[in-house]
């Protein structure tokens, strides 16, 4: 079987992929990442018996169903994530982003607020913006406050969606915020730790690769989206970044990873501060 006896990728099979892959989700496999591809599709081809690339490339491509692109998806991205990750974006809501639009809104009787984590992953990013948003706009009303956690991996939702985490996960979740919002379960004779119910409330988990249509518009008072666009190319980057302006709110904002920079990508985003932007 291919890989088992360390067979190399070819370049021509690396560049199907590669160009499946872009074409599928926008992700860009550039070279640096055959090590990673080579690694990755040993799992794919014993999950599905191909012997070799071109037999599983045969095979991708003759699946109707488009299963087998979600597990090879799933295969090769990266799931890296943590409870308040970053932390600089957290106290920018805290401090700043969510006074001001508890103000506005009141201000207009609107008690909506609406925010999207677009690469959710596992799930930590969006159940750390609804503690966030709890413990600065309160327990109780009258915010009716709701996420939408969107990712590509299957597998990554699968356990955003559980909300059970181990307890080195939890590490990162302040000693009072994980008395308020987890309770402490075993499974499997492993302490787990399981956010409440008011979280799972708030938090929509969905499927969805950003480059296909999305089933929603809007519009969001802010998007977190992380760490995703380190994977895209510019021209990607540049038609996603449209997307979202026309999916916030005007006065909304845009957040994206401390990796990443919109520098090269036309916008029309008020640069407020590093990976934080507003729109006008």
């Amino acid at each position: 079987m291919l890989l088992a006896n360390q067979e190399t990728l070819s370049e021509a099979e690396f560049r199907h992929i590669s160009d499946l892959v872009y074409r599928h989700c926008g992700i860009n496999l550039h070279d640096g990442k055959r090590e990673l591809v080579q690694a990755r599709l040993v799992k794919r081809l014993r999950a599905t018996g191909c012997h070799n690339a071109a037999e599983y490339l045969h095979y991708l491509e003759a699946d109707g169903t488009g299963r087998e692109f979600t597990f090879l998806i799933d295969a090769i991205s990266t799931n890296l994530t943590s409870f308040f990750r970053e932390t600089g974006h957290f106290d920018f809501l805290r401090e700043r982003l969510l006074p001001e639009l508890m103000s506005s809104k009141r201000h207009r009787g609107d008690t909506r607020v609406r925010a999207w984590s677009a690469g959710c992953s596992t799930g930590e990013e969006p159940y750390s913006l609804a503690m966030t948003m709890l413990e600065t706009m309160g327990q109780e009303g009258p915010w009716d406050i709701k996420l939408l956690a969107t990712d590509i991996s299957t597998r990554a939702l699968n356990i955003a969606r559980t909300g059970m985490y181990e307890k080195h996960r939890v590490a990162s979740v302040p000693p009072a915020l994980r008395a308020r919002y987890f309770s402490v379960n075993r499974m499997e004779g492993q302490t787990v730790y399981e956010v409440s119910s008011r979280l799972r409330q708030m938090v929509r988990f969905a499927h969805l690769n950003l480059m296909d249509a999305w089933p929603f518009t809007g519009p969001f008072d802010f998007i977190f989206c992380r760490n995703v666009m380190i994977y895209f190319d510019k021209p990607t980057q540049q038609k996603l970044v449209g997307r979202f302006w026309e999916c916030l709110e005007g006065g909304g904002y845009l957040f994206t990873g401390h990796s990443e920079s919109l520098t090269g990508v036309a916008h029309r985003f008020r640069y407020v501060q590093p990976t934080i932007y507003m729109k006008p």
